[in-house]
């Protein structure tokens, strides 16, 4: 009986923890595991059902596809269900795949293509044209994403045939290109940056505002028809084929075999070459051809019996970490790089590879001279996973006392893993303070990209942000690449940023833990620079929203002297300094509101806007810090916490009276 108690157990522990990390996975776009830690927990709950058939429930991470359809979009209903693909992880499993085929069909032909790695989509076509797309979610709902869909460039939305009704399917992927790009920009901007460009692609469709979607890079290859009218096709490999002359960009690469040895060479030769490819692919898909075969074959309650979808398990090397060296990024963060031993790993040549910071150095006591153990996170980014060995001489690694850019002292605050150089001037950091001054979502200075930048501190003409608004035209145009053109258009650019908002500059200025939010709600609390660098730490604490980290350094950042001397230089060359969105009254001053259900003639948009103008702060959540719940029909948990805590509810009506508006 204990036997059966530990099996219950572990069966239990399974569940939860495939549960938990499904929601990361597909919910949150932000796993904590590899792919492949996940498949091998599944497989053991499959093993652990199969040899005790009466703990399996209705519910089980085994009996359903993962995901669900985000609220935030309109839930749409698959006429044919997006089924998952069966796993395996072995030759022997790929075999077996076979021999169950071959139970039921005579002389199978089968396709093998790679497995994108990305979100799988629905696309639905009536009369040749795109009129609706939509998530798989979790197989049968899925939800409505037409308008972010329709910012893929590689997604036709008129084909080049037309058809009374087409459905197909496909994975919408980032290439490894604009992932990186990607990265980079959050890593400037401060923010987390995603894991791997799957969940890159599914943070960006899942985007409320379009325009964010269409900046991302996103591609899509279809890989199979859910539904046709008006075309009778026999065959996957057929339908391919039909797919490209329609408009598709289809799998790049798929082939046709009658051997299953000659399907496993196949899945040899695409597990070879997956890292040379410009996107993710998880593994290789092996599918019966024939569509009368399929439907001979049938499906199980989770996935068809007539494809196989065979994993790769990540590829890890051996090699020598030579030197450990550290770069310092624009806040005065110190990263340590592992200089490696060149390795082939996953299709590349990997000579240098991430250490984070000095609490991993410790945890895996990595020192100079070691034999370790690397692979690529997520298949892109080369990581240092463990150490072998060390050589007989080799001290524990003591990270820089000093900057190494610098020599200012490093120090590292508490509650923090990182290292840190906090001298402003330090030239390690300037080139990463002025392309964060100069990005879209701060300044926005068209034309001055990293190169042009590097090109103008290497000239010695700017050191500061400042710096930028004394340039002149003359002073550019015998720089190389640039001309006088471009030049003029330059200096257009920069004076046009002067006219920004007051937010646009507090998130320019680098301040760390302040993001865009954070600085548009500086700008509309203090409306000028003057009265926002004066201001205490418990002024900006009282904002909702802030947080006393966020709060404390901002109050250190305008207290610094080389804050004083920048803003005054930026003040003397016209930069505005002032908020543009201003409250048009002071009626709800203090004053912090919740929005719950929905109102009679407002949005909540409209609403929020409302109190924003009149001097008010809108919230998502309800606590003691609340002022008022405005609440509508259907509202839901916010009004029962609201009630439980004793925070006023208004409805619409009582709203207007209280901004001064007639109903």
């Amino acid at each position: 009986m204990a036997g059966f108690e530990t099996v219950q157990k572990r069966v239990q522990e399974l569940r939860s923890l495939l549960n938990y990390h499904s929601k990361r996975y597909y919910e949150e776009d932000a796993p904590e595991i590899e792919d492949y830690e996940y498949d091998q927990m599944l497989r053991e709950l499959e093993e652990l059902e199969q040899e005790h058939p009466e703990l399996i429930t209705p519910d089980s991470p085994t009996r359903r596809v993962g995901g669900r359809a985000d609220s935030q979009f309109t839930p749409v209903t698959h006429t044919v269900v997006m089924e998952s693909l069966q796993d395996g992880f072995s030759e022997d499993e790929v075999r077996d795949f076979d021999r169950r085929v071959r139970e039921l069909v005579e002389h199978p032909q089968y396709v093998v293509e790679p497995k994108i790695d990305g979100l799988s989509v629905s696309l639905e076509y009536e009369n040749g044209l795109f009129v609706r797309g939509s998530t798989r979610g979790d197989g049968q709902v899925g939800e409505d994403i037409t308008v972010n869909l329709r910012t893929i460039r590689a997604i036709p939305l008129r084909l080049k045939e037309i058809l009374p009704y087409l459905e197909v399917r496909g994975e919408v992927y980032m290439p490894r290109e604009s992932f990186l790009k990607l990265t980079e920009q959050q890593e400037l901007n401060e923010e987390k940056p995603f894991k791997n460009p799957r969940n890159a692609a599914a943070g960006s469709l899942r985007q409320k505002d379009p325009r964010v979607t269409g900046s991302r890079g996103l591609s899509i290859f279809v890989f199979n028809i859910q539904q046709i009218e008006g075309k009778t096709l026999s065959g996957h490999r057929e339908s391919l084929d039909y797919l490209k002359a329609l408009g598709f960009e289809t799998v790049p690469f798929y082939s046709r075999y009658d051997d299953i040895e000659a399907v496993l060479g196949e899945i040899r030769r695409i597990g070879e070459i997956r890292g040379t490819l410009p996107f993710d692919i998880d593994g290789a898909v092996v599918k019966v051809d024939r569509f009368a075969e399929r439907i001979s074959l049938g499906s199980t309650s989770k996935f068809p019996k007539w494809a196989l979808a065979y994993k790769y398990p990540p590829e890890e090397k051996q090699t020598q970490l030579i030197d450990i060296e550290i770069n310092v990024g624009r806040t005065g963060v110190l990263t340590p790089t592992a200089v490696l031993e060149p390795v082939l790993l996953a299709g590349s040549t990997v000579s240098r590879a991430t250490l984070h910071n000095e609490d991993m150095i410790r945890e895996k006591d990595i020192r100079l001279g070691d034999t370790v153990i690397v692979r690529k996170a997520g298949d892109i980014i080369p990581e240092v996973l463990s150490v072998v060995s060390h050589r007989p001489d080799a001290a524990p690694y003591e990270m820089p006392k000093v900057c190494p850019s610098c020599g200012a002292p490093v120090h590292r605050e508490e509650g923090e893993s990182a290292l840190r150089c906090n001298n402003a001037e330090c030239p390690a950091q300037l080139m990463r303070i002025l392309i964060h001054f100069c990005s879209r979502d701060a300044m926005d200075i068209e034309g001055l990209g990293p190169a042009v930048l590097e090109l103008l501190v290497e000239q010695g003409l700017v050191r500061t942000p400042a710096d930028l608004y004394r340039l002149r035209a003359q002073e550019l145009e015998p720089l190389e690449r640039m001309g006088k053109k471009s030049a003029e258009n330059l200096i257009v650019a920069i004076e046009r940023s002067k006219q920004n908002d007051l937010s646009r500059l507090i998130f320019a200025l680098g301040i760390r833990h302040i993001g865009q939010k954070a600085a548009k709600l500086l700008a509309l609390r203090f409306g000028d620079m003057e009265t926002l660098s004066t201001a205490s730490a418990e002024e900006m604490e009282a904002i909702d929203g802030f947080g006393a980290i966020m709060a404390e350094s901002a109050e250190s950042f305008f207290a610094l002297p080389q804050t004083k001397a920048l803003l005054a230089e930026l003040r003397g060359y016209g930069v505005h300094m002032e908020s543009l969105e201003k409250p048009q009254s002071d009626t709800l001053a203090g004053k912090t509101f919740v929005l719950t259900g929905t109102l009679p003639s407002l949005t909540r948009a409209q609403a929020s806007e409302m109190i924003e103008k009149s001097g008010g702060k809108v919230s998502s959540s309800v606590s003691k810090k609340t002022s008022f719940v405005l609440a509508g029909e259907e509202a839901g948990s916010k009004l029962k916490k609201a009630n439980d805590l004793g925070i006023p509810v208004i409805d619409e009506n009582q709203f207007m009276d209280m901004v001064g508006e007639k109903v």
